[in-house]
């Protein structure tokens, strides 16, 4: 039996799982790797230690198919910066998704592009985990460090690049650059241009299923794979978990939640929301796009608790602890901007809270609150998206879809149904399926995700429908009421 591989190289860890050719999971590895954050609000990565862990990762899942691989798929965590010199070498740490110290890169771009222009090329205004603002930033922090960059990757590409050579990526991902003119699916010269970052530091940019080279012969006997193994573009993370829930077309959405949470709704055409406050990117799909909020921190919230805490307890125990309070937690909100917060309020300073916090609470209630929390906090992407995009059915992923009391707490929270899918694996089973069309398995990637299939599907509880409505009301009104606060009090964090 031949297999595909999808590739996960996620924040945390990397991923590599082996997928038939009738969608079954037939092995999986993972790797861990270490996140540094050397001062308040930086988060890197070294780009080798993502590489180490692949190859170990892919020779485990090779071993257990005895090498019988038709192909790989690659994605992973969006938007960090990789920066290479002539000699293919990492030169610093990458720069990371959820790093927040390009706040005055971003708003030189916006000053050079201009807010209105940025939105009708780019699709998204200048955020801080954008790739554009940390080019930027080295140019004018680490000058010496800017002096050797000859090529700019994401972080699958790197991955792509020691596994093929090809210096390549996908249109999914590359919109998260704040580089690529979405309406032409191109890099945008006028960005280029305005920005002052040469075009020949870019890789190829294509069409997610379209393959991009083979695994160089040397590592692939490494490995233990076959000579021509082909590798597919593969996408960003969100595009690919939506590839692998079968979420291709306008009317069905994608909630995951991981160590973020995304909301993630495909459009039939490129649609920005004007005023910026959820992303348009490319999808997965050749010619398609999608409209997407995040929260930076929505897994990770509730991982900080858990950590903080140093209670001896798992996230399936939390999530049964959070089931035994009250819809609503007895009165408690939780704000979960614990690295600042992306959609809808675009702000690095934003700040976590609890509000509504009283002698009464107890671990019951404040667990339940983050989840809420989170929850909530995706709604109000939900409510932007579904003004630009019809959204009637929402899939879940990520560590969100494997928990029933977290399905049912999003259905009631965003007031639709929620589905979950028959084989949940996360990005890393879309990246398989792009890899099952680059590879002529599946004519396409329709025909590829006909293989994802809904197990069950939950729908609102009524009695916690007004509740909830209600709730979500207050919490919207919180951000502006807190937001001057907020501000002060990161100020005196970052003075530290």
């Amino acid at each position: 039996m031949s297999v595909l591989v999808g590739l996960d190289i996620g924040t945390t860890g990397v991923r590599a799982l082996a997928v038939g050719r009738r969608g079954e999971v037939v092995a999986s590895a993972g790797r861990s790797y270490p996140l540094a954050m050397p001062r308040p609000g930086w988060t890197e990565q070294d780009p080798d230690d993502w590489w180490r862990a692949t190859r170990d990762a892919l020779m485990e899942v090779a071993g257990a198919v005895e090498g019988r691989v038709d192909g790989i798929g690659v994605t992973g965590q969006m938007h960090g910066a990789v920066f290479l010199d002539r000699a293919g070498k990492s030169i610093r740490p990458a720069l990371l998704w959820n790093d927040q110290r390009t706040e005055a890169q971003c708003l030189e771009i916006t000053t050079r592009v201009g807010a209105e222009r940025l939105l009708q090329l780019a699709g998204n205004p200048a955020l801080t985990g954008f790739q554009a603002p940390k080019v930027l930033w080295l140019r004018e922090e680490e000058p010496d460090a800017y002096s050797q960059v000859a090529h700019l990757l994401l972080p699958k590409d790197y991955i792509r690049y020691r596994l093929t050579g090809e210096l390549a990526t996908d249109l999914s991902d590359a919109s998260g650059t704040l580089l690529l003119d979405l309406g032409r699916r191109a890099w945008s010269d006028e960005l280029l241009r305005l920005l002052e970052i040469p075009l020949e530091w870019l890789p190829a940019v294509v069409e997610s299923s379209q393959q991009t080279g083979y695994i160089e012969r040397s590592l692939a006997a490494e490995l233990g794979l076959g000579p021509k193994v082909p590798v597919a573009a593969g996408a960003g993370d969100n595009a690919a978990a939506a590839i692998g829930v079968g979420v291709i077309a306008p009317g069905v959405g994608v909630s995951s939640i991981g160590t973020s949470g995304v909301l993630f709704v495909p459009s039939a055409r490129f649609t920005p929301d004007q005023l910026g406050r959820v992303h348009a990117f490319c999808h997965g799909v050749p010619g398609g796009y999608h409209l997407m909020g995040v929260t930076l921190a929505a897994g990770a919230a509730l991982e900080w608790w858990r950590q903080t805490f140093t209670w001896p307890i798992t996230h399936e125990s939390l999530a049964e602890l959070a089931a035994t309070a009250a819809p609503g937690s007895g009165g408690l909100l939780f704000l979960p901007y614990l690295f600042g917060e992306r959609s809808p309020h675009l702000d690095a300073r934003a700040r976590g809270a609890f509000v509504g916090l009283s002698a009464r609470h107890g671990r019951a209630e404040l667990t339940r609150s983050i989840m809420e929390g989170v929850v909530f906090s995706l709604r109000q992407s939900l409510e932007i998206i579904a003004e630009l995009a019809p959204v009637e059915e929402i899939r879940a992923t990520g560590g969100g879809a494997r928990s029933r009391f977290w399905v049912q707490l999003q259905a009631n929270i965003y007031d639709r149904p929620v589905s979950v899918m028959a084989v949940e694996e996360g990005a890393a089973y879309g990246a398989a399926l792009l890899a099952g069309v680059a590879s002529g398995i599946f004519p396409d990637v329709n025909a590829a995700c006909e293989l994802a299939q809904v197990k069950e599907t939950v729908e609102p509880d009524a009695e916690t429908r007004g509740l909830y409505a209600e709730l979500f009301g207050t919490y919207a009104g919180l951000y502006p009421s807190l937001r001057a606060a907020m501000h002060d009090l990161a100020a005196l964090e970052r003075a530290e």
